[in-house]
């Protein structure tokens, strides 16, 4: 735990208030967070995956994993109205799933305490038929080539959509929902999958096995999207399985026409509020080569852990097992002409008359090809229930990178903010310090001037031809007086006796530059005044922002890990699985070979 120094995100470091207004602080009660794009605000993550402060003080080593599910910032959970409390998640309907005031009330019907009470759910499978693609049609409708088409069946109705509208689907989802881990989809076919699959790339589109495959690939994608608490419940992803809502008009209109390009510039819990818009157009946007200067370790640790778990899937598990698949499949081939050959060579044998020989050969040659066709269909099944999930989470850690990064970049952000605030407030400082200094001297020119109204020296105000201006002073009485400072607050050099017409012309030249420098000192003033209460306005917004999305996509890393710990169990029975049944198969075709050749010995 970083001491309140070194925290920035503490309490005690943090010297503005919340805003009081704003809708999209943090409540202090079991209060819903508006995390939806459309006007239902979604649920907030589960308090079940945030821990109390007792939790919080652990060392991270003696965590499970390193995705710990403190409370962050680090405070109380129950302290007050700084704490980042949430009711839990409802649990997604799937008859009525864009009723959202209907989760709402279920999700305020159990106290902060009741969740926490309540002991960790253990993960579930989720259901892979929900949503079902059921079929892949080629079609040329309103385009002047022909593309495949996926028929989506979800609820009693059917909805045909391309590749491309998934891919948008996505990208809405992602940028509506940036604190959340979108699942992936299955990757555009490139020439090395063509030579994996067998296909020609000239008749990819056409070809059975990519399409069957991408077929399951994108039912996952729907299925886990449904399944998730906040991303199931999302207007646009429901009117995307609405056969009656054309895609396009979606993609053309509000939430997502809402949403900034840059993500920095919009609200992690809604993106689309256009008060909070209009606040955070004036935050700045960290450099890509920029520093944190005070990191939380907890993010640290789940980013190098990622790092660790991608390259160990995409560096050694995705290869070993496609070379391994490669040599199953050649060595089905062998089997394959290997069984051709016995069965000819037992019908010659057959014609010999060699006794009882034939048919021990015979059932060698149906065991051999055995092997061939239960080899095919453990291939069928290892591409299926292994194979392809293995690519589906080497594709989740680089999205869980990039979650990590947005998170840094809003980290970066705050940090960028604070320090342009301090830079605003020590230039507003030194412009307020030259406009009093320039008051004090004008307040002494108006002395001077009296002086010299009541009978005093006119040399004080109108120097004689050739006469010093501060030698008359002198004689008179009075203090040399320095010049005015400028809109910068610094002194404006002084003059050269010159002559000329390059004096004349420099002398024009700074009279149209600043020709009043009082008033531009006095408007720069104004300026700097206004633009620190926005950024002062929109750092208390970042503040609370930047805790939420620290909150939630903490909490979504935990809910992904008993995901992720749930289908590698399931992936390794699977993987057992059907090698037990090719093992078990192939064993009872052995053993009819071997007692038609026992039965030979016997003869």
């Amino acid at each position: 735990m970083s001491s309140p120094v070194e925290n920035p995100f503490h309490e005690e470091a943090l010297s503005d208030e919340p805003l009081a207004s704003s809708s999209h602080s943090l409540p202090a009660d079991d209060s819903a967070l508006p995390t939806s794009s459309s006007a239902e605000p979604s649920s907030p993550p589960p308090a079940a995956a945030f821990a109390s402060q007792d939790d919080d003080d652990a060392p991270l080593a003696s965590a499970a994993y390193p995705f710990s599910a403190a409370p962050y910032p680090q405070d109380d959970v129950g302290s007050g109205s700084h704490g980042v409390t949430s009711p839990p998640l409802p649990q997604i309907p799937h008859d009525e799933g864009d009723d959202r005031d209907a989760g709402q009330h279920e999700a305020g019907q159990e106290s902060q305490g009741q969740a926490q009470a309540r002991p960790q759910q253990q993960y579930e499978r989720p259901r892979r038929d929900a949503i079902q693609i059921v079929d892949a049609l080629k079609t040329s409708e309103g385009a002047s080539a022909p593309y495949i088409v996926y028929c989506i069946r979800f609820e009693n109705h059917e909805v045909r959509r391309r590749y491309s509208d998934f891919v948008s689907l996505r990208q809405a989802l992602a940028t509506l929902h940036p604190c959340y881990i979108v699942p992936p989809l299955p990757p555009k076919n490139t020439l090395s999958s063509y030579a994996i699959a067998g296909a020609n790339p000239a008749k990819a589109r056409e070809d059975a096995a990519l399409i069957a495959r991408r077929r399951r690939m994108l039912s996952t994608f729907l299925n886990r999207t449904l399944e998730h608490p906040v991303l199931g419940r999302e207007r646009v992803f429901r009117r995307f399985l609405d056969p009656e809502t054309p895609w396009v008009d979606v993609l053309h209109s509000p939430p997502v026409t809402l949403v900034p390009k840059n993500p920095l510039k919009a609200p992690a819990n809604d993106p689309t509020d256009a008060d909070m818009l209009a606040l955070f157009s004036s935050l700045p946007i960290p450099s890509s080569s920029a520093q944190l200067q005070h990191p939380d370790q907890r993010f640290l640790d789940s980013e190098a852990f990622t790092n660790k778990f991608s390259a160990h899937l995409a560096g050694s598990m995705e290869k070993v097992n496609r070379r391994l698949m490669k040599r199953w499949t050649d060595a089905a081939g062998d089997w394959g002409e290997m069984g051709g050959g016995l069965n000819g060579f037992a019908l010659r044998m057959g014609e010999d008359g060699a006794g009882g020989l034939d048919e021990a050969t015979e059932k060698v040659g149906m065991a051999v090809d055995a092997g061939y066709t239960l080899t095919n269909a453990m291939l069928s099944h290892w591409e299926q229930e292994f194979t392809e999930p293995l690519q589906e989470y080497t594709q989740f850690s680089n999205i869980i990178k990039g979650l990590l990064k947005y998170r840094h970049n809003k980290h970066l952000q705050y940090e960028a903010a604070r320090e342009l605030l301090e830079s605003k407030r020590a230039q507003l400082e030194e412009l307020e310090r030259s406009e009093l200094e320039a008051q004090r001297l004008e307040r002494a020119l108006e002395r001077v001037r009296i002086v010299n109204d009541d009978g005093g020296s006119e040399r004080a105000v109108s120097p004689a031809t050739g006469s010093s201006p501060v030698g008359q002073a002198a004689e008179n009485g009075h203090q040399p007086l320095p010049p005015l400072p400028s809109s910068t607050g610094s002194l404006p050099p002084q003059p050269r006796k010159s002559v000329g017409l390059l004096s004349a012309l420099s002398h024009s030249v700074k009279g149209f530059v600043d020709s009043d420098p009082e008033a531009t000192r006095r408007s720069t003033i104004g300026k700097t005044r206004e633009q620190i209460n926005q950024l002062d306005g929109a750092i208390k917004a970042l503040t609370q922002d930047l805790r939420f999305a620290s909150a939630t996509i903490q909490a979504d890393l935990d809910r992904f890990q008993r995901q992720k710990v749930g289908d590698v169990r399931e992936m390794c029975l699977d993987f057992a699985r059907f090698h037990q049944e090719w093992a078990r198969k192939n064993l009872a075709m052995w053993e009819e070979a071997k007692a038609a050749i026992d039965a030979i010995a016997d003869e």
